[in-house]
């Protein structure tokens, strides 16, 4: 039986295509809202990975970074684990509600997150490419109305962001106005996208790794077959 597995330059390791991954992604145009209602789970299970294995910089002025943040995160689990959770809600399964309300009333804010990210290219195209053009092809900013920015808290302009990560998020829109006009002169694309329109682009993202996921699953059956009618004897 042969497994596709893709390396993630994100994770920095290969990401299998295990049983889990197999049932879940061919549908996960379906899932995807639901699945999000969990993300701050997976965000804990990512930070403490990255803790544990020491992903962060070895060297150099950050190195006691590392350090720094496993002593918040321990607090954190101390304040909110025990302090909040155990101490002050009296019944397992008033704390067991309480955590999953409290955590999946949060899927508007992953929304937000994945909105500017999932549907955008991954490619690595190399030392080639400047960094504003690839900043600008792997990044969506969501075009919405001003008095809107307060409820979005800023994260509409990740493409701003990620080109200037220091700019107070009071200065994005002025400055998305520069880019824009720096975009037309240059020819370089803007993905700007409305809520509506940046939703449809992420789920119909996620459908066609789905469909691209169900092909490669149907070579495999036919390699797997044309191998044993070859080698079968």
């Amino acid at each position: 039986m042969y497994t596709i597995s893709l390396f993630s330059t994100y994770h920095g390791r290969f990401m299998s295509y295990d049983a889990l991954g197999k049932l879940l992604v061919p549908y996960q145009a379906f899932l995807y809202y639901p699945v999000l209602m969990f993300s701050r789970f997976n965000l804990y299970i990512q930070s403490w990975i990255f803790l544990i294995q020491g992903q962060g910089p070895q060297k150099g002025a950050a190195w006691w970074h590392r350090w720094f943040e496993l002593a918040g995160s321990l607090f954190f689990w101390y304040w909110f684990g025990y302090l909040v959770v155990y101490k002050s809600i009296p019944s397992g399964w008033d704390r067991f509600a309480f955590v999953m309300v409290s955590h999946m009333v949060t899927m508007p804010l992953h929304v937000q997150f994945t909105l500017s990210h999932f549907a955008m290219s991954t490619a690595d195209l190399g030392p080639t490419e400047s960094f504003p053009q690839k900043m600008l092809r792997t990044t969506m900013d969501i075009d919405c109305p001003e008095w809107l920015d307060f409820f979005h808290g800023g994260l509409q302009f990740q493409a701003i962001h990620h080109l200037f990560p220091r700019i107070p998020r009071h200065n994005l829109r002025r400055t998305q106005t520069l880019v824009l006009q720096f975009c037309k002169a240059a020819g370089i694309p803007y993905a700007l996208y409305g809520f509506v329109g940046g939703n449809k682009k992420d789920l119909g993202s996620v459908a066609e790794v789905s469909r691209q996921a169900a092909i490669l699953a149907d070579c495999q059956r036919t390699i797997s077959k044309r191998f044993d009618l070859i080698y079968g004897h």
